[in-house]
């Protein structure tokens, strides 16, 4: 009998349990993180291993150290999350792992040895998809929100607005259509001579500005789609620095995050509020790493409060990429019995859940 129908006959008696327990891993960009996760919502372990200090020397994520520390750091961290779940090898119900989008060398570091602990311990594999994952962060955080909700997805390589109609059921409204906002927040942070990662320092630093000092463009603000586009306002503050320099002109830096990250905001609410009021939507997550913004946070609540909408966020440390999230969709995932062969591989640039995506 071959791998995934010997795991499909043992789906049903995983669905019957009473506790469903998955070991989940995640290692699609900079972080190399496994957890333990009981139903999807109860996190019985999260552990990550950041490489964000070694990156800071580059300005940015290098690819292939990124993957190389991701070999060595994979099996200590899950050693770590077993442990202290407190739990055996023999007490799991499934492997769930991140197998796109994201970095291809980090990404099969954890799909390979996803797929080992699969093997080795006759378990069912659940792929997940990263943009997923994120999601699903706000499951852990909110154990009473249930689909359906809207949902923006705004991190340093995604910038997705999505109708979430059920557990693993979506539909892309809107996404970035060149640089995603997290993104967007590294490259004005290098430019800024701010440290790695950006929105953070930006974030920071933007607390002593005043975010109406310059009026950067905000693409598409005045459209009926629901897309986004950052390259042009990152442009504009390159070109707006050069240009004070070229004049010999000074500036707060202060004022340019705060004006830059006005910008940003403005476009990812008004975007948001626009997409739930076209279909009737009154409960709105974010997440990703930008979701953990101030700025963004701030303006959101008081737009929902003036729309009487419900806002959802992951706790701080679901906003970043985690195994935590992965294992709660994972589990969702294998609850519809969608499972996956050891012939599973890598998709890099490619989302499974960006299939469903009309224009608006």
């Amino acid at each position: 009998m071959s791998y995934l129908c010997e795991m499909k006959k043992k789906l049903e008696t995983i669905k019957e349990k009473d506790e469903v327990i998955i070991l989940a891993i995640e290692t699609s960009c900079d972080e190399t993180s496994a957890a333990v996760v009981k139903n999807g919502r109860i996190v019985l372990s999260n552990k990550i291993a950041s490489q964000i200090e070694l990156h800071k020397h580059y300005g940015g994520v290098v690819p292939e150290i990124a993957s190389r520390k991701h070999v060595e750091a994979i099996n200590p961290i899950i050693d770590e999350a077993m442990n202290e779940a407190g739990i055996g090898f023999d007490q799991l119900d499934g492997i769930g792992v991140t197998y796109g989008p994201g970095l291809v060398g980090a990404l099969l570091v954890g799909l390979s040895t996803a797929k080992a602990l699969a093997y080795a311990l006759s378990l069912p594999l659940v792929g997940v998809d990263h943009i997923e994952g994120h999601i699903s962060a706000n499951y852990i955080s909110h154990p009473d929100l249930e689909p359906p909700f809207l949902c923006l997805v705004v991190s340093g390589g995604h910038t997705h607005l999505l109708w979430v109609k059920d557990y693993g059921d979506y539909e892309v409204m809107g996404m970035t259509r060149d640089d995603a906002a997290g993104e967007a927040f590294d490259k004005v942070a290098r430019v800024l001579g701010l440290a790695y990662p950006g929105g953070p320092s930006i974030d920071l630093i933007a607390k002593k500005g005043d975010a109406q000092a310059i009026q950067f463009p905000r693409a598409y603000m005045d459209e009926e789609h629901f897309d986004f586009s950052f390259s042009g306002l990152k442009t504009a503050v390159i070109n707006y620095l050069h240009n004070l320099k070229q004049r010999n002109e000074s500036y707060r830096i202060e004022d340019v995050a705060a004006s830059f990250q006005q910008a940003v905001v403005d476009v990812l609410v008004s975007k948001t509020i626009k997409a739930a009021l076209k279909i009737g939507l009154s409960r709105i997550a974010i997440a990703g790493g930008v979701a953990a913004n101030s700025t963004l946070r701030q303006c959101m609540d008081s737009q929902a409060q003036r729309h009487g909408y419900e806002i959802y966020y992951p706790q701080l440390v679901y906003c970043t990429d985690n195994a935590a999230m992965i294992g709660c969709a994972a589990y969702y995932n294998l609850m519809r019995g969608k499972i996956h062969d050891l012939s599973l591989n890598v998709e890099p640039s490619f989302s499974t859940i960006v299939t469903n995506y009309p224009q608006y």
